[in-house]
């Protein structure tokens, strides 16, 4: 299978050419501004070449350019047969303080992506997006609920999952959807996730910043198993314009993980750091966890990895690569 993957060279994209290399049919171009991702990280999963083409002799191909140039965005998408478009103006911060660029690429460049693949005639589109667009809801998030964003990156985000659903029902595209939760693993060296960010600070004696209370709640996902949902949203037939949320189906607050990564450290033998509270971040909801009984029932996925579990593969990952 051809596959194009737009921020291949960011956390999510690297973990899921690893995995999609140990399939001897793959062959992958990336598509990547490297605005975030580097190819660095991305040499670090993969041997590589450079071209505006997916080339015939290399299994990945690295682009550098950007979803918003529209003549680009119809040539890489000439030769897959899935995109997997992860390249976005990730993170809630980010929207808030420059709504229009968070417009620009996650509406515009979602829609040049779609347009690209539709007229390219790819047979599969995952977007990814998250639980964003659903804003601040009673959890436990499910795709039925109405959304509400509260900050512009959901509004975004939401819009993109519109012309997902547009694109399949007008076009034809088969398009699918994927909610993330809050994403941790290996190879998040450069995430500005909450758990990289205090498994970092936590390594280099750094003392831990917890935005409001900590009593604010997450859906933590183990990267490896949102890898195997995205492979399963490429393939599984009869799923075109639908929305599936992926995340572990269970609530932590930002306190919990805290308690739950100074055990972890501890265990390997890092100090643990003093925690401070800081202001809340605008736009930043309380509450966040999803139902994913579709993605069970549709994708025949779910979630298997206790936290503390990925936790420690993750920190171990982190004291393996400390300079990366």
């Amino acid at each position: 299978m051809r596959w194009l993957i737009t921020g291949g060279c960011g956390f999510i994209g690297i973990n899921l050419i690893h995995r999609l290399l140990e399939h001897p049919a793959s062959q992958i171009q990336v598509l990547d501004n490297l605005s975030v991702g580097t190819t660095e990280a991305l040499a670090s999963v993969a041997e590589y070449v450079e071209g505006e083409t997916m080339q015939a002799d290399a299994r990945v191909t690295l682009t550098q350019g950007d979803i918003l140039d529209v003549e680009l965005v119809n040539k890489v998408c000439g030769s897959a047969d899935v995109v997997v478009h992860l390249a976005a103006n990730t993170g809630v911060h980010q929207s808030v303080m420059n709504p229009g660029l968070d417009c620009d690429i996650n509406v515009v460049g979602t829609q040049n992506m779609l347009s690209a693949a539709h007229k390219a005639g790819c047979s599969r589109f995952v977007f990814a997006s998250s639980g964003a667009p659903v804003g601040e809801v009673e959890p436990p998030i499910h795709e039925e609920l109405a959304p509400h964003p509260v900050s512009p990156y959901g509004a975004s985000k939401l819009a993109g999952e519109g012309y997902c659903s547009a694109y399949f029902r007008t076009y034809g595209l088969e398009t699918v959807a994927l909610r993330f939760g809050n994403i941790y693993g290996p190879r998040s060296a450069h995430k500005s996730s909450v758990v990289a960010k205090f498994i970092t600070q936590m390594i280099n004696g750094e003392l831990l910043e917890v935005y409001g209370s900590g009593n604010q709640t997450r859906d933590f996902i183990y990267i490896e198993e949102l890898v195997r949902a995205v492979e399963q949203a490429a393939s599984v037939p009869g799923i075109g314009g639908e929305i599936f949320q992926i995340a572990s189906n269970r609530e932590t607050t930002v306190n919990e993980l805290v308690d739950l990564l100074q055990e972890v450290a501890v265990g390997l033998g890092v100090a643990v750091p003093e925690v401070f509270y800081s202001d809340p971040r605008l736009g930043d909801v309380m509450r966040n966890y999803s139902d994913t009984s579709k993605a069970r029932s549709r994708l025949g996925w779910s979630s298997s990895i206790d936290l503390r579990q990925g936790l420690q593969s993750t920190f171990e990952w982190f004291l393996q690569n400390r300079s990366q």
